[in-house]
C-alpha cells in the first residue's frame, strides 16, 4: 500500500501517466460495454424485425381447404432453409384441433402454443434442444370459425455468432486503441515536461558551475519562473559576496585595536597585564572563529568544480617551506584528476589548519594524502606527534578547544575545520596514525566532486 507522503512525491510524468491509465482502463471497457449492448438490441431489433415479415409471408399465404377440410399454403418464403429439417428456421399454422401445417424444417415436430393475446416474442427450446426465437399471433380466415395460431421461430446461433464476433472485433479494437493511448500519452508528456527537464538540467549546470543562470528559452510560464529563480540566485550570490567582503573588511579592522590594546597591555602592571592578555586573546579568538564561519557561509552548492591539485598548490608550497625551517619531513601525494566542487578559499582553509596543527605538534616528518575510496574524497594529514586522547580529540573538535595552551595557533583550527567540512556535507575524523601521532581525515561526498582526467 503507497503511503500518502509517497503519492505526493510522486514525479509529475508518473501522476500523468497513472491518470490517463487509471482513465483508460476505466473508460474504454465501459464504452465497450455501452457498444457491445447497443449492438446487441440492434441485432435482436433486427431479428425480431425479420421474423415479423416472415410471420406475416406466412399469413398471406395460408388458407383453408373447405372440400378437404385442411390447411393449405400457397407462398415459399425465400429461404432453403426452412426446407432443410432441423434447420434451425421453422413455421407452424394450427388450430385447436387436429389440423396443423408446418415447415419441411420442422419434420415431425411441433412448436408449442402459448395463448397470449396479440403478437408475441418469446424465447423456447426447439427441436434438437437448440434456443430458438418464436413470434406468434392468432388469426382468423373468413371460411374456418376456429381460431389459427401463426408461429414463426428461429434459432439464435445467428444472433450469438454476430454478437460474439462484433465483441471479438470490439475488444481487439479497443485494447489496440487503449495501447496507443497509453503510448501516445506517454510521448505528449515527455514532449510536455521537455521543458521541465531542461530546467532541471540548467539547475545541474547552475549548481556544478558550468552557467551562471538558469536557460530563460522556454514556454512562457516556465520563463517567468526561470526569470524568478534567477533574479533569487543573483541576490542570494551579492548578499553572500557582500557578507564575505564585510567579514574580511572586520577582520582588518579589528586586528590594529587588537594589536593596539595588547600593546597597552604590557605596559600594565603584571597582575592586570595577565587578565588583560586572557580578555584580549579571547576576544581574538572569538573574532577568528566568526569571521571563519562568515567566510564559509558562501555558494556551496553553487561552486564550480576545481582541480584539487591547482587549488592546494599555494597551502603545499608554503606548508613545505615552513616545514624545511623547522626541519621536518613533508610528503604530499595528491591523485592528479581529482576535481571538487568546493570554493577554494574553504578548501585551502580546511587543509591549511589541518597542516599546521600538525607542523606544532610533528617529530620529524607530516604526511598528506588525497584519495577517492568508494565514491568519497578522502583527504588525509598525518605525523608522529604525540597523538590525542580520545577525550582530547572531542575537546579538540568543539568550538575553541586547543591542545595545548602553550602552542601557538592551534586554539581554534580544527574547530574551524569541522564547521567547514560539515557545511560542505563532509565529516572530520581524528585517529591514530601508524607512526603513533594523530591522523586527521576529511571526508567529502561525491557530491561534491568526481573523478576527472
Amino acid at each position: 500500500m503507497i503511503s500518502a507522503d509517497k503519492l505526493r512525491r510522486l514525479p509529475i510524468a508518473t501522476r500523468m501517466l497513472a491518470s490517463a491509465l487509471v482513465l483508460t482502463v476505466l473508460i474504454l471497457p465501459a464504452a465497450g460495454a455501452l457498444l457491445s449492448w447497443n449492438f446487441r438490441e440492434a441485432v435482436n431489433t433486427a431479428f425480431n424485425e425479420r421474423l415479423e415479415s416472415l410471420l406475416n409471408v406466412v399469413i398471406a399465404g395460408v388458407s383453408y381447404d373447405v372440400r378437404q377440410d385442411t390447411l393449405v399454403t400457397n407462398r415459399q418464403l425465400g429461404d432453403s432453409r426452412f426446407d432443410r429439417v432441423f434447420s434451425g428456421w421453422y413455421w407452424q399454422v394450427r388450430d385447436e384441433g387436429e389440423r396443423v401445417l408446418t415447415s419441411r424444417s420442422l419434420w415431425d415436430q411441433r412448436l408449442a402454443i402459448s395463448h397470449e393475446p396479440g403478437m408475441a416474442f418469446r424465447t423456447i427450446i426447439g427441436p434438437r434442444d437448440k434456443q430458438l426465437r418464436l413470434l406468434e399471433r392468432d388469426i382468423r380466415l373468413p371460411n374456418l370459425d376456429e381460431v389459427l395460431h401463426v408461429q414463426v421461430a428461429a434459432s439464435l446461433d445467428e444472433v450469438e455468432a454476430q454478437v460474439a464476433r462484433f465483441q471479438t472485433l470490439l475488444w481487439l479494437s479497443l485494447a489496440t486503441l487503449g495501447g496507443l493511448l497509453i503510448v501516445l500519452t506517454g510521448l505528449q508528456i515527455r514532449w510536455g515536461l521537455a521543458p521541465l527537464r531542461r530546467i532541471e538540467q540548467s539547475l545541474k549546470a547552475v549548481e556544478q558551475g558550468r552557467q551562471p543562470a538558469i536557460e530563460t528559452n522556454l514556454p512562457r510560464e516556465l520563463a517567468r519562473l526561470a526569470d524568478a529563480i534567477n533574479t533569487v540566485l543573483d541576490r542570494d550570490q551579492r548578499l553572500m559576496e557582500r557578507g564575505r567582503t564585510a567579514a574580511g573588511n572586520l577582520a582588518h579592522a579589528l586586528k590594529t585595536p587588537v594589536a593596539v590594546l595588547g600593546t597597552l597591555a604590557e605596559r600594565l602592571p603584571q597582575e592586570q597585564q595577565q587578565a588583560m592578555a586572557a580578555e584580549l586573546k579571547r576576544l581574538d579568538e572569538a573574532v577568528r572563529h566568526h569571521l571563519a564561519r562568515a567566510s564559509a557561509a558562501g555558494p556551496v552548492a553553487l561552486g564550480a568544480e576545481q582541480e584539487l591539485i591547482v587549488v592546494l598548490k599555494p597551502v603545499v608550497e608554503g606548508v613545505r617551506r615552513l616545514a624545511g625551517r623547522r626541519g621536518l619531513e613533508f610528503h604530499s601525494e595528491l591523485n592528479s584528476g581529482l576535481r571538487v566542487r568546493i570554493d577554494a578559499q574553504d578548501l585551502q582553509e580546511i587543509v591549511g589548519n589541518l597542516l599546521e596543527n600538525a607542523i606544532n605538534w610533528a617529530k620529524s616528518f607530516i604526511n598528506l594524502t588525497g584519495t577517492v575510496e568508494g565514491g568519497w574524497l578522502v583527504l588525509s594529514v598525518s605525523d608522529d606527534g604525540p597523538g590525542m586522547s580520545p577525550e582530547t580529540r572531542q575537546q579538540a573538535l568543539s568550538r575553541g578547544g586547543k591542545l595545548d595552551e602553550a602552542k601557538s595557533g592551534s586554539g581554534l583550527g580544527l574547530s574551524i575545520v569541522t564547521e567547514l567540512v560539515e557545511l560542505h556535507g563532509g565529516e572530520l575524523r581524528l585517529d591514530d596514525s601508524p607512526e603513533g601521532g594523530l591522523r586527521a581525515e576529511v571526508i567529502l561526498p561525491l557530491a561534491q566532486l568526481r573523478s576527472g582526467g
